[in-house]
């Protein structure tokens, strides 16, 4: 029996489709990538741009803008920086509670002595300031403590325990010159009346640490000096009780007081 011929195959000029269609299916694919991935949330980056603003608001160094973009994810940064405000803040209040209550305590301590004139005693936004008369503390053109001051100075250095609290002492005296073997001028006694308090202090049980003794001598008077009363004025010694401040007391607590 004779065998069939096969059929002649013909070349099949459609194969280049299969081709085509994968290459269109990727690129397709591509595509769709590349615009899933250019998609803004819109809910995200209200977010970080309302953190951003709040934050560069509050933030007045250089410092920290330049700590921002040189460290870490900058939208995590920014989400923190108003968090480092409000802890700041809440320092800041604590410390204001803290004074308020320390204020409170040195005017019913020295109800008497405010009472009769000798004694101020102000808040400022460093801290709190007791301005006491020279004519409390002190004989004329002398830096030996009067015996009835021993027991206010000592009143006062038992309010000033806390650690973290930097106490300025500051002497200052009028325009009257004064030319003794002692004190040669002005300068020289108003320095040893503020170490003559600072050693009282230190003696009660005050860090000499945190203490810091100056002498201004006639200068920065409150009053002038041309009548009686504005001279008694200007003989002080102010005790300057320093809310917490790391850079202030690490510069002043360098100073020794005076001998």
């Amino acid at each position: 029996m004779a065998r069939r011929p096969k059929p002649e195959e013909h070349d099949n000029h459609e194969r280049w489709l299969v081709s085509y269609a994968d290459f269109i299916t990727l690129l397709f694919a591509f595509f769709v990538v590349m615009y899933a991935i250019s998609q803004v949330n819109e809910g995200k980056q209200k977010i970080l741009s309302d953190a951003l603003i709040n934050a560069f608001k509050t933030i007045p160094t250089s410092s920290k803008l330049v700590d921002i973009s040189q460290h870490g994810d900058i939208r995590t940064q920014a989400i923190q920086l108003p968090s480092v405000k409000r802890k700041e803040e809440a320092e800041r209040a604590q410390q204001k509670k803290e004074m308020d209550a320390l204020a409170r305590q040195l005017k019913d301590v020295m109800a008497k002595p405010i009472e009769d004139g000798q004694i101020r005693i102000t808040q400022t936004e460093h801290g709190i300031m007791v301005e006491i008369s020279s004519n409390l503390l002190f004989p004329v053109g002398s830096a030996t403590l009067d015996g009835r001051s021993i027991g206010v100075l000592t009143q006062l250095a038992e309010q000033f325990a806390k650690p973290d609290k930097l106490i300025k002492v500051s002497g200052y005296t009028d325009n009257v010159p004064i030319n003794s073997p002692v004190f040669p001028s002005n300068w020289e006694l108003s320095a040893a009346r503020a170490g003559t308090v600072v050693r009282l202090f230190e003696a009660t049980g005050v860090s000499s640490s945190k203490m810091v003794a100056l002498g201004y001598g006639e200068n920065r008077p409150l009053e002038s000096n041309d009548t009686p009363e504005g001279r008694a004025r200007n003989r002080r010694v102010t005790i300057e009780i320093l809310a917490k401040n790391s850079e202030e007391m690490a510069t002043l607590k360098s100073v020794k007081p005076s001998p």
